[in-house]
């Protein structure tokens, strides 16, 4: 099933100026806006990217209004690709591990991390396996710091969810309402 999505990027602050509505994956959005300072999310979840091609910092974010990037943790106002997340579901299910290839401490969630230093004993997280729905690693506790969004499937290396080094303070669930 096809999950169908609707953003809309403007340009300035409060959903003011030049706007794009956008309704599929895009892996090049400079042509349709130079800047990226609010968002309308109508419909689907959605990750965004600050470089094209799917590069750079990411943002998830779910169905809502963003009238400034500070709202969607932007580090600035470039958003140059994005595209719509497909696992998203009502059953969730993760399993971290301490070390690379699933090995060490194995810690399985099926519910948000507010702050996993409580939980778990280390601060990294070197694999993880998503059995079920798609989820958001945060470099910090309280969702702050870099996102990396992790779809269903198996992660041996924090490299493979795009992350510079195995830090993750807090989850979440990608909920698609």
């Amino acid at each position: 099933m096809d999950r169908i999505g609707k953003i809309v990027f403007f340009e300035d602050r409060n959903f003011q100026g030049r706007y794009y509505e956008c309704s599929s994956d895009c892996p090049e959005l400079n042509t349709h806006f130079s800047r990226c300072n609010s968002i309308r999310v109508e419909s689907g979840s959605w990750v965004l990217f600050e470089r094209p091609n799917y590069l750079g910092y990411q943002y998830v974010l779910t169905r809502g209004e963003y009238p400034d990037y500070q709202r969607w943790m932007g580090y600035n106002d470039s958003i140059r690709s994005c595209r719509l997340i497909r696992n998203t579901s009502n059953v969730f299910k993760i399993r971290i591990y301490e070390r690379p290839d699933f090995g060490g401490q194995m810690l399985e969630c099926s519910d948000d991390m507010i702050n996993l230093p409580d939980r778990w004993r280390l601060r990294e997280v070197h694999s993880a396996q998503v059995q079920d729905g798609a989820w958001v690693f945060y470099e910090l506790p309280n969702y702050r710091g870099r996102q990396y969004l992790l779809e269903r499937g198996e992660y041996r290396r924090f490299n493979e969810w795009a992350a510079m080094n195995p830090n993750v303070g807090s989850f979440r669930r990608v909920h698609d309402f």
